[in-house]
């Protein structure tokens, strides 16, 4: 491993270690996730600077807004690492108004909202807000079973490319098809094809590099996920320029993580997401990251909310059978 890919990695490690002393409440891939977003752009947390975020990130948010829910560290994080952030939550808090007109609310939305705010001119917002819904609208019309809130960012990431509506659907659904022969996961496949239109080139050639990463990082011992954390494989595949180096340093970068506190066999990080961190990691080789921030989170936010759902279900299956006993 480099010299710089050390610093990366010991970078993420102390980030993560900073974030969970701001928040300490939050679990551990949380605490993960939001090392991600700050090991994207190789900034080092300032425990000052994320404590004013989140003090004023309370100060303007209503507890029963959907800022205030599994994504807000997230959120908070992202404000922490870019400039005028009081500035940028006001204008995400206006997005997340007029996308509520266009996208039916969800706890993505707000983290849409916030890519927006971050990423494009003012005097662009209300373009992309339409766009975004316009898209979203088309998914939805192809996949109404598979396309949901988590897709919501990646339409916003759209939104703002050169290509057309037209253009990018027809690409999304080529790569779909193409990818649901070899992954069997259909939603990560669809967030996958979302992320490969975003790239030039054909679907088929776009595919066949994302397949070959994927089959050579199996090949050398490192199966990476193919749920959730497929779509950030992608970015990976589209960024490398030599696909053999990228999976050596994905599997060096995971074997060091393994060692760490919080990543080994009894943490939260399971071994297929140490993967897909350590490829955030290397990734940084690469690319500046605004992508692969956002599958890294939505893929966080769907594990944590699919969590909630099973221990909710859990626990009202056991007061129906407590409730069952005492008749």
């Amino acid at each position: 491993m480099d010299t710089q890919t050390m610093r990366d990695c010991e970078q993420f490690i102390a980030n993560k270690n900073a974030i969970k002393k701001v928040f300490p409440w939050d679990g551990g891939l949380i605490h993960t996730c939001c090392a991600g977003i700050y090991s994207s752009k190789g900034i080092a947390v300032d425990t000052d600077v994320l404590s004013g975020c989140r003090n004023m990130f309370k100060s303007k948010t209503n507890i029963f807004s959907n800022f205030r829910s599994a994504v807000s560290t997230p959120l908070i994080s992202l404000l922490a690492t870019g400039n005028m952030p009081e500035l940028t939550l006001d204008n995400a808090m206006a997005i997340y108004k007029r996308l509520k007109k266009q996208i039916r609310s969800s706890t993505f939305l707000p983290l849409t909202a916030m890519i927006i705010a971050q990423s494009a001119e003012p005097y662009d917002f209300d373009r992309i807000i339409e766009r975004t819904g316009h898209i979203y609208s088309l998914m939805k019309s192809r996949h109404p079973f598979l396309t949901s809130g988590e897709d919501n960012a990646l339409c916003a990431l759209m939104a703002m490319s050169g290509k057309t509506d037209d253009a990018m659907i027809s690409d999304m659904e080529e790569c779909y098809r193409i990818l649901k022969k070899q992954f069997s996961y259909a939603n990560a496949v669809q967030s996958l094809s979302h992320v490969l239109a975003l790239c030039d080139g054909p679907a088929a050639d776009k595919c066949e590099r994302t397949v070959r990463l994927f089959k050579t990082l199996k090949d050398s011992g490192c199966k990476y996920g193919t749920s959730y954390e497929l779509a950030s494989l992608g970015i990976l595949a589209m960024s490398a320029s030599d696909l053999n180096e990228t999976a050596s340093l994905i599997k060096e970068i995971a074997s060091w993580l393994s060692k760490q506190k919080g990543f080994g066999i009894m943490s939260p990080v399971s071994k297929r997401q140490r993967l897909m961190y350590a490829g955030i990691i290397a990734g940084r080789k690469y690319t500046e990251g605004t992508a692969m921030r956002v599958t890294s989170i939505n893929g966080v936010l769907s594990m944590i909310i699919a969590q909630q759902l099973i221990a909710a279900s859990a626990a009202a299956g056991a007061a129906a059978a407590a409730a069952s006993s005492s008749t």
